[in-house]
């Protein structure tokens, strides 16, 4: 039995020595989303109200004809949900790199997921 632990410890270490950083992130942030109790991203579907933590990759300003729209795709190590903010050119906190926790109705746009104006907490930066 100890012989099995250590070979799966060292596979372990093995796989992390030679995993990109893309890998460890995605696998770093799916374990603090599962700490915190929150569903995965890849698992949710079209009309389920969810709460989401994950990382920001990108914010976007998009400014249409009637109406800005702030754009966040909030990353969890699983998938990645749009967050989208309707009449709203800036919010304060909200930029690329920022852990955050969002709560809404699950749709989907484009073959995306989308949550729109959704609650959410920003958490402490590190």
């Amino acid at each position: 039995m100890a012989i099995d632990q250590s070979r799966t410890s060292l596979r372990r270490f093995l796989q992390r020595l030679t995993a990109d950083e893309e890998t460890l992130e995605a696998e770093s942030l799916q374990r603090e989303s599962a700490k915190s109790g929150c569903m995965p991203a890849g698992l949710c579907m079209r009309g389920q109200v969810v709460t989401l933590t994950g990382r920001l990759k990108t914010v976007v300003y998009t400014p249409r004809t009637n109406l800005p729209t702030l754009e966040a795709d909030l990353y969890d190590g699983s998938d990645v949900v749009t967050l989208v903010w309707l009449g709203r050119r800036h919010i304060a906190g909200i930029e690329p790199g920022r852990q955050l926790s969002a709560r809404g109705r699950v749709a989907v746009r484009d073959d995306r997921k989308v949550i729109y104006n959704p609650y959410y907490e920003l958490e402490a930066t590190r």
